[in-house]
């Protein structure tokens, strides 16, 4: 009978210091988790990616993966992410916002170098959607500043389309030879048509469409596209004559994913965004693909126009941000004065 209590508690003691050495090995089996904080109108995008990254990791590895999302104004889904937000990665739609994490020490000072394209797997533009029959003539820059005309633009403090929007006018102006005094003119009788500023612009769009408010909403290219798509012939899209480059960079968040011990599978859904198959996925959103193979496919998707970058106009990000969007900026002069 003493033996086989003392067999029975060695194996209680057996099964309890086994239980205590597989802890770690059941973490590890658990689900890993990540957080992507991304721009206002990437939502559909990510509702693709993310069951298809997943799916692909699970038979690459046989590691489960879940994602959380986040959505807003991209400047401001930056800026909760340097409030705190747990943020494992981040895919904005303008530079300035992932420069703010890497001043803040969240993120590589060096993160364009660590993906392909200036870690930009797609890129868009800026152009108009408008009423159908576009009753106000609207073709150009130009004609969203003439009396008359309300036009919708998120607001340039919060939102990455409505900085782009901004810049895009702007530059139309240098671009075709014109003076600073003139751009700022233009941006200047543009803003004074906008009758409201939505935060983001996700919000814009439901301005406009729902709302019914305003005569153009300008906006990226792929927001424009499904818009269409989904109201059928009640709009129409218009492409002005020059427009900017819309980059949509990513990151990881390297404080984050070190804390959490999610660097590599942060990283592999990144690096998925670069794939064939992720390629494909942007391209079907109207996002203008790195890929070869995925912009010949869709190629019907996109109308050729004359990009001029930033860098190229602005002398980058940093720049355009301390001139125009800063407190006391260019715009706020511009808005103030509205």
């Amino acid at each position: 009978m003493k033996t086989k209590n003392n067999a029975r508690a060695r194996g209680f003691l057996l099964a309890l210091a086994f239980g205590a050495l597989s802890l770690p090995f059941a973490a590890a089996a658990e689900d890993t988790e990540l957080l992507n904080v991304s721009y206002d109108v990437a939502r559909e995008l990510y509702k693709d990616i993310n069951p298809a990254f997943i799916a692909d990791y699970k038979k690459t590895t046989g590691e489960t993966v879940t994602i959380k999302q986040s959505h807003g104004g991209s400047s401001k889904q930056a800026r909760s992410v340097a409030d705190g937000l747990e943020a494992s990665v981040v895919t904005m739609n303008q530079a300035n916002d992932i420069d703010m994490l890497a001043d803040r020490g969240l993120v590589a000072k060096d993160w364009a170098k660590k993906f392909p394209n200036n870690a930009a797997p797609y890129y868009s533009t800026m152009v108009f959607l408008v009423r159908k029959g576009n009753p106000k003539g609207i073709k150009n820059w130009a004609d969203l500043a003439k009396p008359g005309v309300k036009v919708v633009i998120p607001n340039p403090k919060t939102a990455g389309n409505g900085r782009y929007t901004y810049l895009a006018a702007w530059g139309s102006v240098l671009k075709s030879g014109g003076t600073e005094a003139q751009a700022r003119d233009l941006v200047t009788r543009i803003f004074k048509n906008v009758p409201i500023l939505d935060a983001g612009g996700r919000a814009a769009t439901t301005t406009f469409t729902q709302r019914q408010i305003g005569d153009a909403l300008v906006t990226f290219e792929n927001e424009v596209q499904m818009v269409r798509t989904e109201f059928g012939d009640n709009f129409e899209v218009v492409y002005p004559a020059t427009s900017i480059l819309a980059e949509s960079p990513v990151a990881v968040v390297d404080k984050v994913v070190d804390r959490r011990g999610v660097r590599k599978q942060a990283t592999a859904y990144l690096n998925f965004l670069y794939s064939e198959a992720g390629q494909e996925i942007g391209a079907k959103h109207f996002l203008r693909p790195r890929s070869e193979a995925a912009y010949k496919k869709y190629a019907a998707n996109y109308k050729p126009i004359k990009l001029f970058s930033v860098d190229e106009v602005f002398g980058g990000w940093k720049a355009a941000q301390k001139k125009h969007f800063d407190d006391g900026g260019e715009f706020d002069k511009i808005y103030q004065s509205k």
